[in-house]
């Protein structure tokens, strides 16, 4: 059912200093800042030759990244993102198994602009899993 490893995402208080980390320490290729405001987070890829690091830091007061950055201050590994062909099917499927669909169950659309879902992190050994349509 999952495909590839599309992202590892890495919540941050400040991503501006955490894409200079990535940049110019580590030399990677970094995005420009991308706002989600449905998503409350705003959000930079690290792109890597075999896949991406996603920095999200806090859009607004109520993210839900700023619960995850009150319980682990220094930020930390928030979410992995798995791609999926059908990501209806894949629901449906991850439903009938008895896993738990985080929000109204409906794919909304992430920051590459395709239809995400995020499985309840105590169905997949304390992660939050996120599948994105490819």
């Amino acid at each position: 059912m999952i495909g590839r490893l599309n992202h590892v995402a890495i919540a941050v208080r400040n991503l501006a200093g955490a894409s200079a980390l990535y940049r110019d320490t580590l030399g990677a290729k970094v995005s420009a800042p991308l706002a989600q405001p449905e998503h409350g987070v705003t959000v930079v890829f690290i792109e890597l030759a075999n896949t991406k690091i996603e920095l999200i830091e806090p859009l607004g007061a109520n993210s839900p990244i700023a619960g995850f950055l009150e319980k682990n201050p220094d930020g930390g590994m928030h979410h992995i993102c798995y791609e999926v062909d059908d990501i209806l099917s894949a629901r449906d499927a991850l439903k009938a198994k008895g896993a738990r669909v985080l929000g109204d169950g409906e794919p909304r659309n992430g920051a590459h602009g395709k239809p995400v879902l995020f499985l309840h992190p105590k169905d997949f050994n304390g992660t939050l899993v996120e599948l994105e349509q490819v």
